[in-house]
């Protein structure tokens, strides 16, 4: 399956030269005249968004910040495609949680090369469900620049590989699936190690878990006398 890629601009002209770019150089793009539009599609299937900022009713701003309060969504690489030229606007699209700001007018080289930097740099493009019998390839997992290798059984931080036990690596894998949630340790126990620990195990793995995790150990949060969980903001 190729890589596929949302353009969403109300300007019909950008649309049609940049899927038009875009094909040529082999990626699947969808377009939406509007985040509006945008926001009624199943936005879980790109693996990249080109989004103008400049737009109707709701800006580019505003949907980024629904893409990335949507735990099905949230990974999915996001470049801003706008004639706001400003440092104030490209830092607050990045603060967003943009992962480039492209000016207008543009050239589609400086596109293409862009687009290509960001599908290397997040891993977008292993995310992709290759056409294979099912149960021979699972998806990456990934929060950020955390990311879950699940054909692998690897766990990787920015690129880098962090070293977890089966049972670090399985705990992990279960709060990055069912985040948004507090676990209790029974919960965990049948879950992730199959009753064959004790509680004190769990409290044990999740402290070891969280000093490998670095700059996402506070993700990991505690609820005394009910259990752990996975959650977006620490």
């Amino acid at each position: 399956m190729r890589t596929q890629i949302l353009v969403i601009d109300d300007e019909e002209g950008y649309r049609t030269i940049l899927k038009r770019g875009l094909v040529r150089e082999g990626y699947e793009v969808e377009t939406a005249d509007s985040a509006e539009t945008a926001l009624g599609m199943d936005l879980s299937v790109f693996q990249l968004m080109i989004v103008d900022i400049m737009m109707e009713h709701l800006s580019g701003f505003d949907f980024a910040k629904r893409v990335r309060n949507n735990p099905d969504t949230e990974d999915i690489p996001i470049i801003f495609c706008s004639a706001l030229n400003g440092e104030d606007d490209t830092v607050m699209g990045l603060n967003i949680g943009a992962d480039d700001y492209i000016t207008k007018p543009f050239t589609m080289p400086e596109v293409v090369a862009r687009v290509r930097a960001v599908l290397r740099r997040t891993g977008a493009n292993r995310r992709i469900e290759i056409n294979a019998p099912a149960g021979s390839y699972e998806p990456d997992i990934t929060f950020r620049t955390l990311r879950i290798d699940r054909n692998n059984k690897a766990c990787f931080i920015n690129g880098s590989r962090i070293d977890l036990t089966p049972r670090e690596y399985n705990m992990l894998l279960f709060f990055l699936t069912h985040r948004e949630r507090i676990h209790s340790r029974e919960d965990l126990m049948n879950e992730v190690f199959g009753q064959t620990v004790t509680p004190r195990a769990i409290d044990t793995n999740v402290t070891r878990l969280r000093k490998k995790l670095g700059p996402y150990a506070n993700n990991i949060q505690t609820k005394l006398g009910f259990g752990y969980g996975f959650k977006a903001e620490p």
